[in-house]
């Protein structure tokens, strides 16, 4: 298929369905009827040969051949818009301005104490801030520019997105120095369903697969404590006989203040992949281009290679 057996503006259409996957939401924000959605990709079909997407009552499930073309289109689009809009150099040392990246409580913990303090020795004149993947719909406000980069475990992040790898890291069990569990080197599953347990449920992240989990190794927890967040952790273990299943990087930050200690969990629970993403409309944006380098440079485990492209 050659360029010019295209229309750019179905390409347009194509590369916003699949991220809203509703016509009605794509017309509204193209200025367009939705016939003349419908019409466009009534096109995009017969060209494809292919339903690219399916009417659903969830909305528009896209086709393999859909789900193929996304990373491309959206690449190629990007780099049009770029291309359409140039942009100055960024000095980060002069530059004044808002700075906004999603990530969880986990990610504040772990995350902003260094970021914060690199920002105020490079970037004097930049403020940053932060929103919780839960509270927003982090895709279209990444897609508008309000969030310049997210940064966890998030499997809804695909089309349009490019990402790389920071690090993977392991679940531990952590509990307070001084408790039971702490005369051990290793925990038994025995050891740890015996115990009673503090369990975050911390929706819309990839974290809430950890109790599923669980639960299929045939354990059986008391839990004598459940919470919707993980900011409270360091200071109800601290206190309590209960034990946690958290990220070993997690658990580096609270051990110290808090007066914990972990060990190694006894389900074999998969490592998690934390990765930063940005939208494909501001991958060559100075100013996230720096954000990001620095995020890397602080965070990256250098022994994982990168990836740069569609999740």
């Amino acid at each position: 298929m050659e360029l010019t057996d295209l229309d750019l503006n179905q390409l347009v259409v194509f590369h916003r369905l699949m991220l809203e996957r509703r016509v009605s939401r794509v017309a509204e924000q193209l200025g367009r009827t939705q016939p003349a959605v419908s019409n466009a990709l009534a096109k995009l079909r017969r060209r494809f040969g292919d339903e690219l997407f399916l009417r659903t009552p969830q909305g528009m499930v896209p086709t393999p051949l859909a789900e193929q073309l996304a990373g491309p289109v959206g690449q190629a689009l990007a780099l049009l818009h770029d291309g359409l809009n140039t942009q100055t150099r960024f000095d980060p040392a002069s530059e004044r301005r808002a700075m906004t990246i999603g990530m969880t409580d986990i990610g504040e913990i772990v995350f902003l104490p260094a970021l914060v303090r690199r920002l105020a020795g490079e970037a004097p004149g930049i403020t940053l801030s932060t929103v919780r993947h839960t509270a927003t719909n982090l895709r279209d406000d990444m897609e508008s520019g309000k969030v310049d980069l997210a940064i966890g475990l998030l499997p809804q992040l695909k089309a349009g997105f490019f990402q790389r790898r920071l690090f993977r890291q392991r679940y531990v069990c952590l509990f307070r120095r001084g408790h039971a569990l702490g005369t051990k080197r290793r925990l038994s599953r025995q050891d740890y369903a015996g115990a009673e347990h503090l369990v975050v449920v911390a929706a819309g992240t990839g974290h809430g697969r950890v109790d599923e989990l669980i639960r299929r190794a045939g354990i059986e927890r008391t839990v004598r404590l459940t919470v919707p967040h993980f900011v409270s952790v360091g200071h109800i273990l601290q206190a309590t006989d209960l034990v946690a299943t958290v990220t070993e990087k997690l658990a580096e930050r609270l051990a110290g203040p808090f007066g914990l200690t972990y060990l190694p969990h006894s389900v074999a629970l998969p490592e998690v992949a934390i990765n930063a993403f940005w939208h494909a409309k501001v991958h060559r944006s100075p100013a996230n281009q720096w954000l990001r380098r620095v995020v890397f440079e602080l965070f990256a485990d250098d022994r994982v290679a990168s990836t740069t492209g569609e999740d």
